[in-house]
């Protein structure tokens, strides 16, 4: 027993060491009531970096091209409510707890079963970086070809990283003084789209491709995008979200859940339809500088690197989890802003991002069922059986390695919902195997933890977690 507590306070020794005061990340444990001092106007402008990446115009445009406007818009307000409801729900409990879902999970995974999810999600959020990444350099390259494309990637590669050495604070302001710039662009892109001819001459909704019908197997189609990114943008609020003020957390729950959902899918991926079907073009990067010249060019440079900081920070949080969790190795988060970086520049350089659609299409599958095992082990098994401490926990002294209600309501429905995305069990369960998955992982959490009664949840249990921390 002593020397799991000295571990722990060696733990915390070594996390201060590593600039984890100057920073105050809070990378290992929950943040104190007295640091959790963010308004949650901060905390969604935060979030406002991923919901202004310009991959939702993509995905807007790419939906509507190929299945039709109204079933692209039909699956944005799916997406909203469902990521908007799951969101909700995490950020209150990262709020109350003062732990992102990294941390949220050691209870209900066990510290070295929660390392699985540390590292779905750091993995992630590289390959979007990555991805996001092309995005820019591909817009870059097409008005400057003579610059050599690994020479953009190196570039735009590394700028992310000193961009993110001083923690949540500095990503705090980048955010809040580069949004109006945004907003300038992104009303300049409307107005010149608006005065340009369409190449459709029918009102934009009511674009359909020929053979294409409204609902049915075009809708499941756009459906199944909107899933990839879903659990993506339910999860990662909780890493800003911990540091909410107390007296927010009501309307910091349903602010920080919602408005980055409504902005993503509703605006900028309704952008995004119009934008496609109006221009004919699915490709952002390419429509964009058509727009704007030289403004699109800097337009995509900004909105990328919004979206980059926000995945370098996440995925730094994660590494560290991951790497703390399984081999006790605490270098600091920013030594893993530079794992991250530099791992994001390699997939570029190597083309690997050619094949995101595999990674994620399994990345999705797990993200989903992932934050499904989170919500239901909050409200079903921890608020309404009583199963299991009404309290979160991250100090391994007091937890098991595994427990297998999370981790096996984790990996059963990620393997069967991967098989059913690649296509192996028909087009029906192809475009809902994130649902489903999520679904099944649901019902596995209330049913495994019903078998298990809460033992692996906690091996000690911890006294010293503020009544205010608890979640009922």
């Amino acid at each position: 027993m002593r020397s799991d507590i000295t571990a722990d306070q060696n733990l915390r020794e070594r996390n201060l060491s590593h600039g984890e005061e100057t920073t105050g990340d809070f990378t290992f444990d929950r943040v104190p009531r007295e640091e959790r001092k963010m308004g949650w106007i901060s905390i969604t402008n935060i979030t406002f970096g991923i919901a202004t990446a310009i991959f939702y115009f993509q995905m807007g445009s790419v939906m509507a091209l190929q299945f039709g406007a109204i079933n692209a818009i039909i699956s944005a307000i799916y997406a909203i409510i469902v990521a908007g409801i799951l969101g909700s729900i995490i950020v209150y409990l990262s709020a109350k707890s003062g732990m992102n879902v990294n941390l949220l999970s050691r209870g209900g995974f066990g510290y070295i079963g929660a390392s699985l999810t540390s590292l779905i999600y750091a993995s992630n959020f590289i390959m979007y970086c990555a991805f996001e990444g092309m995005i820019l350099v591909a817009a870059v390259h097409a008005f400057f070809p003579a610059i050599p494309v690994w020479l953009l990637i190196i570039v735009f590669g590394s700028v992310v990283i000193p961009l993110n050495w001083f923690g949540i604070k500095q990503l705090d302001k980048l955010q809040k003084w580069s949004l109006p710039i945004f907003g300038l662009f992104l009303i300049t892109a409307i107005v010149v789209a608006f005065n340009r001819p369409s190449l459709y001459e029918d009102n934009f909704w009511t674009y359909m491709p020929e053979g294409v019908q409204i609902g049915g197997t075009a809708l499941l189609l756009c459906i199944g995008m909107q899933h990839g990114i879903m659990g993506l943008t339910a999860l990662i609020a909780s890493d800003y979200a911990r540091f909410l003020k107390p007296k927010d957390l009501k309307i910091g729950s349903i602010a920080i859940g919602f408005i980055p959902q409504i902005f993503c899918f509703g605006v900028m991926g309704g952008l995004g339809i119009w934008f496609g079907v109006t221009l004919g073009e699915s490709n952002p990067g390419v429509y964009i500088v058509t727009l704007l010249g030289l403004g699109g060019v800097l337009f995509t440079v900004l909105t990328q690197i919004r979206i980059n900081i926000t995945n370098i920070y996440s995925s730094s949080l994660s590494l560290s989890n991951f790497f703390e969790n399984m081999f006790g190795f605490t270098p600091g988060r920013r030594f893993w802003v530079v794992v991250a970086g530099v791992t994001a520049i390699i997939l570029m350089l190597f083309g690997i991002v050619d094949h995101l659609g595999l990674a994620m299409t399994f990345q999705g599958v797990a993200l989903m069922s992932w934050a499904a095992v989170l919500v239901t082990d909050a409200l079903v098994l921890k608020k309404w059986l009583k199963i299991g401490p009404l309290y979160y926990e991250s100090r391994q002294s007091n937890l098991y390695k595994w427990n297998p209600v999370g981790v096996v309501s984790l990996i059963v429905p990620t393997v069967i919902g991967t098989i059913m995305a690649l296509g192996y069990m028909g087009p029906f369960l192809q475009s809902t195997a994130a649902f489903f998955a999520a679904f099944a992982a649901a019902i596995l959490t209330v049913i495994l933890g019903i078998a298990t009664k809460g033992r692996y949840y906690m091996r000690q249990e911890a006294h010293d977690i503020p009544k205010e921390d608890w979640i009922a």
